[in-house]
């Protein structure tokens, strides 16, 4: 470990693993620890069900009724991942997608005056919606027509619609949408979190709309998907396609070999291009010099890096609280009702229909998925906490679950960084918001890869990147 490297990444949380993954694939040295024995960080997939009841400080032991304990795969934070989305883009960049198996999720619905509709996302779906009126079933038709023709290199599409300068809030005038519609156009399919984007230019939440649309017509069900055998899988996917890359390729890869006898089974060394894994490393100190990082310290090895990327828990003299989440995992062992008994689904209660700031999002889960013992369903019921009474504000999604066998609460601080890093090089991930998918993320792991690197993510310029150092596929 006492080399130099260009990056170091403390924590294996998916932020964390991306970016260590598009630093490697881009020809850096990177050196990757987690002070824990597990992948994932505070998104890490809990397995036996036993550590959830004792993580969560449940008293006694699964009831029998829970089937085995090695059945249950449990995401502590739950997100869906667009078909299309950026996600999606990432993983196929860094070829993780090579060892892990995703379903299409079964459904996406919205909440309605306390009950719970498929969210319609085309032409076809539009008119045959219980959620909308006819003529409102109309109206909505011809905006999501306007949408799938816009395209911002033709101002023919634009129909005197400026999408630079014209509200969202006008554009919804212009078609004469009523205020339901409004809420499960932004928030189920344009996935904004409050309602403020309805004073911004109309231009994102049209390509939000978009990107929801394309992403449902790759595979028809739903927009999204998931990994069979949970969230885990994917930081456990960059070491998988190391090692592939260690054995196959073994010119590409700088990996060191490292003899140790205590810890064999909770060190995992890998290589992903010319990167380095190492689990169950303490990391003593972080080290600072004239305002800049030069170091990691661990078990009285310095490793020395250029720069540095981690998950807040490592730094926390260095973010601070903007607000915090609740999640609630529940365990069922029935579908959600009006679902049509789908093995998996999301549920968006848009604020307004339950007078609130921010929406409630329940992400549902199941055997299917290879998550949960036969017959059994994980249902996480999340959202941003506006009041002294968090599991009170949760309510309205706790009841369209009933009954609920067992319930794992928990309560988590968002936690932001102080500065841009780009003084210190210590470039620190947000936490995991509320939402139930992952574009978030990518908007955060973008942001401090312009940060590290003074540059846009551009897809097709990494891929031209990539194709220079390794050359074609």
């Amino acid at each position: 470990m006492n080399e130099e490297y260009d990056v170091i990444v403390l924590g294996t949380g998916l932020t964390e693993c991306i970016l260590s993954g598009i630093m490697s694939v881009n020809g850096k040295k990177v050196l990757h620890m987690d002070r824990n024995p597990y992948y994932g960080g505070e998104s890490a997939s809990i397995t036996p069900l036993e550590d959830l009841y004792k993580r969560f400080k449940i008293p006694g032991s699964p009831p029998e009724s829970m089937g085995r304990g090695r059945d249950w795969n449990v995401d502590l934070i739950p997100k869906f991942l667009m078909a299309n989305g950026q996600l999606v883009k990432m993983l196929l960049y860094t070829e993780v997608t090579r060892y892990l198996d995703f379903k299409v999720t079964e459904g996406s619905f919205v909440y309605k005056g306390g009950k719970i509709y498929k969210v319609p996302s085309t032409e076809a779906e539009a008119l045959a919606s219980s959620l909308m009126g006819l003529f409102e079933k109309r109206r909505f038709r011809k905006f999501l027509v306007y949408v799938a023709n816009f395209d911002e290199k033709d101002p023919r599409t634009f129909e005197g619609i400026d999408p630079k300068k014209t509200t969202m809030r006008d554009v919804y005038k212009k078609f004469d949408l009523g205020q339901d519609v409004i809420d499960f156009t932004g928030h189920a399919l344009a996935l904004y979190r409050t309602d403020d984007y309805l004073d911004q230019p109309c231009y994102e939440t049209i390509n939000r709309i978009k990107l929801y649309s394309e992403s449902l017509a790759r595979y028809g069900k739903s927009p999204y998907l998931y990994p069979l055998y949970g969230l885990g899988e994917l930081p456990q996917g960059f070491a998988r396609i190391a090692e592939w890359i260690r054995t196959h390729q073994p010119s590409i890869c700088c990996l060191q070999e490292i003899h140790q006898t205590q810890k064999d089974s909770n060190l995992r060394l890998s290589a992903i291009y010319g990167g380095t894994y190492m689990l169950n490393k303490p990391i003593e100190e972080i080290i600072v010099q004239n305002g800049k990082v030069i170091g990691v310290k661990s078990e009285g090895e310095i490793a020395r890096c250029k720069q540095l990327i981690c998950d807040p828990s490592y730094v926390k003299d260095r973010v601070e609280k903007v607000g915090q989440v609740i999640r609630v995992i529940c365990i069922l062992s029935h579908p959600i009702k009006n679902t049509n008994d789908a093995n998996s689904c999301q549920i968006i209660i848009p604020q307004n229909q339950v007078n609130r700031k921010s929406d409630i999002y329940v992400c549902m889960i199941s055997f299917a998925h290879n998550v949960a013992a036969q017959g059994k369903y994980i249902a996480i019921v999340s959202t941003t906490v506006e009041t002294k009474e968090p599991e009170k504000e949760i309510r309205p999604a706790l009841e369209l679950l009933e009954p609920i066998e067992q319930k794992f609460v928990s309560i988590s601080d968002l936690l932001v960084p102080k500065d841009l890093g780009t003084e210190s090089q210590i470039f620190i991930s947000r936490t995991y918001d509320a939402t139930t998918h992952f574009e978030t993320t990518c908007d955060d792991i973008k942001n401090i890869y312009k940060r590290m690197t003074g540059s846009e993510f551009d897809f097709e310029e990494m891929k031209r990147k990539k194709n220079d150092i390794y050359g074609e596929d």
